[in-house]
């Protein structure tokens, strides 16, 4: 019995001694210096040269400018109590019912929706930065309780308001006020308090600078709160669903809002520094040259259905962001504040490029033969006929030709050929991760265009095709070497990933900076011909509702957007005559502030020249007209036959027999591997093998190699033999 009784009495006593401690905790006052008010510096965002793009806090010089509660506005406490805390003023700092009601739509969500939390439990946390984490809920409700022991409702009230976030790194209520307003928390509107409350539970998504539509229906929620608890009339409520969602104050400096809205809301981003200054990558000066241009394409082409426009630039060795240009004008409307640097539309023809590179990896060259003919696919969604922008077919035309003038049927004939899983691999490779549907999803209009992208994906696509087909994120930051996140959960490290070969980007770029290529499609002189050199392309989306272009040099990149956000389709604008133009005057505003440089010709990449008949892109005989082309080494044509396995995805037969049965052995396609630890890096290496040829030269990145092994380097990579006659063979493998 003894034995039996002995632990019980020992788990009574522990028992006891915590709920001792616990009541003796309690009964502690919360310290003074934990409830007092804050004083951390100013934020100033600021261009690369330390101009002031925007300052995020208190002008008296403190995070938040702290308020007496008798000196917030009456309707503010009404609206926060509403929507988060309709019980504040009776319960003892946790709210059961609150608690109940959250584990019934959590369960019932099979995720977690809503947390249940009280004021006094947000200002638990807000003081004592718990972890939302089940452990972190608990210390958050003892603390809540805790404080509810101390302090008046009042009292804790007053620290809530003033320390919560309200996005835009604005902590408490008077600073958003003075962000969104111009105006102080003494006095606000019924829509200007239910727009703060609105922001407590999600500043960054539901933010009004950001996304506009979530943020007025957010308001809607809290407005038809205040109207049910008897807080306004249906008067009072109507004149309050019609007020403007912000009233920005112009006379503090509010420069480059899209740019400084996104900088600001990115989780991610370090500390400021000590002088509260964050130095951006941005330049001020170009800024503002690049807006004025957005306004005067949108001026110009008013009469054709066109109101909005956007355009980013990008410095290709950095990647640093030097103008970010959301709409023509940020303070117009509500539509003014969509940004459409990140806002997802359909890119056209901007997507071809990625495809052709792939095609060049795969074996094909500039000068090999594409059908530029009718021809129906049987697809999933039923048949597929593709057309080109004029309704014309041309026969048999070469890639130069066809990529250059912008043809879609041989676009689609290659994306058949290579299918559409490794061009949307290709495509995510390049920072487009806003595709995130299946490759049956796409299917072959992929080629054309028809995912959603943003136009700071496009930018920083056609810059990893400048930089020798190696992607890397963007940056945020002045002098600093990618410490930025790329959106929508791109690597936040410099990451650097292999797109495609550097001779299959340079083949790529030598195409799009080829005047004579665009001849057959859109004329002699078009908006991309610009005084230096440049790779330029123009994309439309169906229904012409979308005007893309985008010109990459040795030094920057330009991608601009023309449209409507609406969706409204424009009129009798394409790419040439709607967005070229003004990819045309950002370009040249660009080369003033920063010179373009020479971008490679395909010979400084490896890539080798040979001259070709015109017509049938085989070696030149005196029988034809001839010209030169460049190749990727081993694929250039020969006397006598054609060297490059025209056609051919990887391990297929060629009609005519060349590459009949062989393929790459090792690795194999889809391999992961991984560099064991502690392992000399030089014994870390896999075996280069193919089938049905003796002779092989092997290319690892488009680098040739001439060992029969290879080391192991992290990241992607693409593996490519060839045989002395031609034959082509890759494989991608990870190497983690």
């Amino acid at each position: 019995m003894r034995a039996v009784w002995k632990p019980a009495l020992v788990s009574g006593a522990g028992i006891a001694v915590a709920a001792a401690a616990l009541a003796g905790w309690m009964a502690m006052p919360p310290p003074a210096d934990l409830l007092a008010p804050p004083t951390t510096p100013a934020l100033v965002v600021a261009d690369r040269h330390g101009a002031q793009l925007r300052a995020t806090r208190a002008q008296d010089g403190s995070r938040t400018a702290w308020r007496a509660l008798e000196a917030f506005d009456p309707k503010l406490l009404q609206a926060f109590v509403a929507v988060e805390d309709r019980r504040f003023w009776s319960h003892a700092g946790v709210d059961p019912r609150a608690l109940a009601r959250a584990a019934r739509d959590n369960l019932a969500a099979g995720r977690i929706v809503s947390g249940g939390s009280t004021i006094t439990m947000q200002t638990a946390r807000l003081l004592r930065r718990t972890p939302r984490t089940l452990p972190g809920k608990a210390r958050q409700t003892l603390w809540a309780l805790r404080l509810e022991a101390h302090l008046d409702k009042a009292a804790i009230l007053e620290q809530y308001l003033n320390r919560v976030p309200l996005g835009q790194g604005t902590v408490g209520v008077e600073a958003a006020a003075a962000l969104y307003f111009g105006g102080t928390a003494r006095e606000v509107s019924l829509g200007q308090a239910a727009l703060l409350a609105a922001l407590a539970s999600a500043p960054s998504h539901d933010n009004p600078l950001i996304d506009p539509a979530r943020a007025r229906a957010r308001r809607a929620v809290v407005l038809r709160r205040l109207g049910a608890l008897g807080y306004a009339t249906p008067e009072d409520l109507a004149r309050a669903s019609a007020e403007p969602l912000v009233a920005l104050d112009r006379t503090t400096p509010f420069l480059a809002p899209h740019f400084t809205t996104r900088f600001l809301a990115r989780g991610d981003d370090p500390p400021p520094p000590r002088d509260g200054v964050a130095r951006t990558s941005l330049d001020l000066g170009l800024q503002g040259e690049v807006e004025a241009e957005v306004r005067h394409a949108v001026d110009v082409l008013r009469d054709r259905i066109v109101a909005h426009a956007a355009a980013v630039v990008l410095d290709n060795p950095t990647g640093e962001i030097l103008a970010w240009v959301g709409s023509p004008d940020f303070f117009a409307d509500t539509a003014g504040q969509v940004d459409m640097v990140v806002s997802l539309r359909q890119p056209g023809s901007t997507l071809k490029p990625f495809l052709y590179g792939l095609a060049f990896d795969r074996g094909y060259t500039p000068a090999s033969l594409l059908p530029d003919v009718p021809r129906t696919y049987h697809t999933t969604l039923g048949p597929y006929r593709p057309r080109n922008y004029d309704r014309r077919f041309r026969g048999p035309v070469r890639a130069r030709e066809a990529l250059g003038s912008s043809y879609n049927v041989p676009a689609v004939e290659l994306a058949e050929r290579l299918g559409t899983g490794a061009l949307l691999r290709t495509l995510h490779l390049a920072g487009f991760a806003s595709l995130d549907r299946t490759p049956e999803f796409y299917g072959l209009g992929l080629a054309l265009g028809n995912g959603d992208v943003t136009l700071l994906e496009l930018a920083n696509g056609y810059r990893a095709l400048a930089n020798g087909g190696l992607w890397r994120p963007v940056s945020w930051r002045a002098g600093s070497v990618n410490p930025g996140a790329w959106p929508r959960g791109q690597p936040t490290r410099d990451t650097a990933i292999r797109v495609m070969s550097p001779q299959a980007a340079a083949l790529v770029l030598d195409i799009l900076a080829d005047p004579a290529a665009r001849v057959p499609g859109f004329g002699v002189h078009t908006a991309l011909d610009l005084p230096f050199r440049a790779a330029a392309k123009t994309g439309t989306s169906r229904h012409f509702t979308d005007n893309w272009a985008v010109a990459t040099t040795e030094r920057f990149t330009v991608a601009v957007w023309v449209g409507n956000f609406s969706g409204r389709p424009m009129q009798g604008v394409g790419g040439i005559t709607g967005a070229g133009p003004l990819l045309q005057r950002v370009a040249l505003r660009v080369a003033r502030r920063y010179p373009p440089g020479h971008l490679a010709t395909p010979d400084a990449a490896g890539a080798v020249s040979s001259r070709v008949c015109g017509g049938s892109g085989l070696a030149a005989t005196a029988d034809c007209p001839a010209l030169v082309e460049w190749f990727a080494p081993g694929t250039e044509p020969e006397a006598g036959g054609v060297r490059e396995a025209r056609g051919m995805a990887p391990g297929s037969t060629h009609p005519d027999g060349i590459g009949e049965g062989f393929r790459v052995s090792s690795p194999l396609d889809g391999d992961r591997y991984e560099i064991p630890v502690g392992v000399d890096p030089r014994y870390a290496t896999i075996a280069l093998r193919a089938e049905g040829a003796t002779a092989v030269r092997w290319y690892v990145d488009g680098i040739e190699v001439r060992d029969q092994r290879w080391r192991l380097e992290p990241g992607p990579h693409v593996i490519r033999a060839q045989t002395s006659t031609g034959q082509v063979d890759e494989v991608r493998i990870v190497v983690q």
